[in-house]
């Protein structure tokens, strides 16, 4: 039995494999980086339009919103039901998210220059009552906070999120009429400029 001769390929050079192997290395981490930096780009530039915080328009029964009562994080309840009647800025926010953190002096801010016009704010944590407590011993909110726990995400939802993103905001006007949500976060600019148009 005879076997067929195949050529013999000269050797490769070492050198020659690591600049390739490492050449290789580099394109694949510079489109890497170069894709996150365009999705960044991207979330960047539609944070600033304004376009990808809009939350899409949710339910406006607002039945399961005035059925809650939450439990507050020094003791006690806030019923729901009581804030009826009277424009309402309700905030969702978690400990653990960034930019509910942000904003949260600005939320602040509105409560103290809009409360004697008549608005209130609520502050509904998707959150531990630990941590949340942990956080308002540090920082001075002066609007009422709720504990709603992560079964706060199915009101989330039904008010027009359905991604259960947070931070998220819902401002109703005394008539029960959603006027305005936005998930992402807001300012006190925006959060007046609202209120003006209620």
């Amino acid at each position: 039995m005879t076997q067929s001769a195949r050529p013999t390929e000269p050797d490769a050079d070492p050198a020659t494999d690591t600049r390739v192997a490492a050449s290789r290395r580099r394109l694949l981490v510079g489109a890497a980086g170069t894709a996150a930096l365009a999705g960044m780009g991207l979330a960047v530039w539609q944070q600033r339009r304004g376009g990808a915080q809009a939350a899409p328009g949710g339910s406006d029964d607002l039945s399961p919103l005035w059925a809650l009562q939450v439990a507050r994080p020094e003791g006690g309840q806030i019923v729901l039901a009581s804030l009826r009647g009277k424009p309402l800025l309700i905030n969702f926010w978690a400990t653990w998210c960034a930019p509910c953190l942000r904003e949260m002096p600005e939320i602040d801010r509105f409560h103290r220059e809009f409360s004697p016009r008549g608005w209130q704010v609520l502050g509904l944590a998707i959150d531990g009552p630990t941590p949340v407590r942990a956080f308002l011993a540090r920082v001075k909110i002066g609007f009422p906070i709720g504990l709603a726990g992560l079964d706060g995400t199915d009101l989330v939802h039904s008010l027009g999120n359905p991604q259960g993103g947070l931070p998220f905001s819902v401002m109703i006007s005394a008539t029960d009429k959603v006027l305005h949500r936005k998930m992402g976060e807001t300012s006190f600019e925006e959060l007046a400029g609202w209120a003006a148009q209620a």
